[in-house]
Order: C-alpha cells, then structure tokens, then sequence
C-alpha cells in the first residue's frame, strides 16, 4: 500500500514503519509520495495527526542531515493537512527528539496540533 521507495529504508520492529506498510492499521489522512499522515491514537488537541515519512529515520536530526528535502516534505504535507482540516486559525507543529522531549517511538514523526487556541510553554 505505502511500502517505502527503493531508495527509503525500513526497520522490521518499528511501529510507523508497519503503519506506513498497511500492516497495522491507522486512520490515514493524507499521503505524499514520500510521508503518511494519521490521526494520533492519544490526541493532545481536537486535530492531532502525526506525519511520518514512508522511510525509516529516527529523529528529527537524522532526517534533517541524511535527507533535509524529505524533513521540508513533511512541513509540506502538514500545512496541506492543516488546510484540509480548516484549522484557519492556527495550529501548531512539534517534532520530540529524544526521549528526554517525549519520543516514544523513534521513527521521526512532526505533531500537527490544532483546533483550540494552544497554551505556551506547552510544559
């Protein structure tokens, strides 16, 4: 359905690699031809959609120096989700690096909150 290209690779354990594959299932939004978009299973806000790429990175840092285009490629599908979900107002964009910022799962994946006015700091 979505397998990564040739060229992205993929780790058999990882929980948005198997999403990514169709393998565990996952209310998709949107797809590029290099990311996936999904509503959040714990959402944080009334629109909360993780946008992950289709190849395996494990953080935001990672992504950024191995394969910069792809990590502009998910701010791109986020404001197209953002549109698509009529969040006109606003909404926010996070990605958590490490776990000391909260990665539960270290596929590199942006947060796209939106819906309600968003409190800052976050905490």
């Amino acid at each position: 359905m979505n397998a990564p290209a040739p060229d992205q690779t993929r780790d058999e354990n990882c929980l948005f690699c198997k999403i990514v594959a169709g393998e565990i299932p996952a209310q998709i939004v949107h797809t590029s031809d290099h990311s996936v978009a999904f509503r959040d299973v714990n959402p944080q806000a009334p629109t909360h959609v993780l946008v992950v790429p289709k190849g395996h990175y494990p953080n935001a840092g990672a992504i950024a120096q191995q394969a910069p285009s792809m990590a502009a490629d998910l701010i791109t599908t986020a404001r197209d989700v953002a549109a698509q979900e009529g969040l006109d107002n606003g909404y926010r964009l996070v990605f958590n690096t490490g776990e000391d910022a909260g990665q539960t799962v270290f596929h590199v994946h942006l947060h796209l909150l939106g819906g309600r006015p968003l409190e800052w700091p976050p905490g």
